[in-house]
């Protein structure tokens, strides 16, 4: 046994990877996956008959059907065939379910022609592919209330965190408030800090000049030990001076009363 590739034919399929599919009366359905730029926006369907290509809906690219990892079955509904998708990941996680009725008409595209090898290569595949339509659709609601709940859980989570995110906005505008306050404090601090300084400044130069003049003291004091020790001299001779001018004269008084 080997491998063969058959042509195909129809709308252009772009390189996709982390898709899923199923098949259904001969039509192989193809949803989500992508590449490295976005996710795969077409719902492709293969005519295995014929070997063409169909997109039959397209989503955006950040939608849960263009996702990667998405998981797809067909289900047997009172008597209709129904594609059921869920899950995957487009940058979150997704827990949507999707319901797709299939038409015959999707798969049908009257210019495009099936050629005779496609034909043959054709002639070999086939599926079979079905399921229980009560225990699915069973299943289904059970996993929709699960997903109920678990939306309830989210909301409510969500609630809680936009209540402490207001309650932490009101924090950071009082935290902003006393920042505003303190820088105001701290300017009004640094310029009495700069008047301080200026005053330092010019006590440091009275002190250098104060110093000058203590340089000189000593010979200062010198000086003024010699003009004390000439005041004393001076004094001193003044006082001789005075006391012979006084015996000088009381002497000559007397020798006037003496006849002499």
């Amino acid at each position: 046994m080997e491998w063969s590739q058959p042509e195909t034919r129809g709308d252009y399929l772009a390189p996709r990877a982390g898709h899923s599919s199923v098949t259904v009366n001969g039509n192989w359905y193809i949803i989500g996956g992508g590449d490295n730029k976005s996710g795969a926006c077409e719902t492709l369907v293969l005519d295995m008959t014929k070997l063409v290509w169909s997109a039959v809906a397209t989503v955006n690219p950040r939608d849960p059907l263009a996702s990667e990892g998405i998981s797809i079955c067909s289900a047997l509904i009172h008597g209709d065939i129904f594609l059921i998708a869920f899950g995957g990941y487009s940058g979150r996680y997704n827990n949507e379910v999707f319901v797709m009725r299939p038409k015959l008409k999707d798969s049908i595209r009257p210019k495009i022609y099936q050629s005779p090898a496609a034909a043959a290569a054709a002639a070999s595949v086939s599926a079979a592919y079905s399921l229980s339509s009560g225990k699915q659709l069973e299943t289904i609601k059970v996993e929709q209330t699960d997903t109920d709940g678990q939306k309830g859980m989210l909301e409510s989570s969500l609630t809680e965190v936009r209540a402490e995110n207001s309650m932490l906005k009101g924090k950071i505008d009082d935290t902003n408030s006393t920042h505003v306050e303190l820088a105001k404090e701290l300017e009004s601090v640094q310029g009495q800090l700069i008047a301080e300084r200026s005053r330092c400044f010019s006590l440091e130069a009275q002190i250098v000049r104060f110093q000058g003049m203590l340089e000189h003291l000593p010979a200062v004091e010198t000086e003024l030990k010699s003009l004390r020790e000439q005041k004393s001299s001076f004094e001193q001779a003044v006082e001789e001076h005075d006391t012979r001018v006084q015996r000088q004269a009381s002497g000559g008084v007397w020798q006037w009363f003496s006849g002499e």
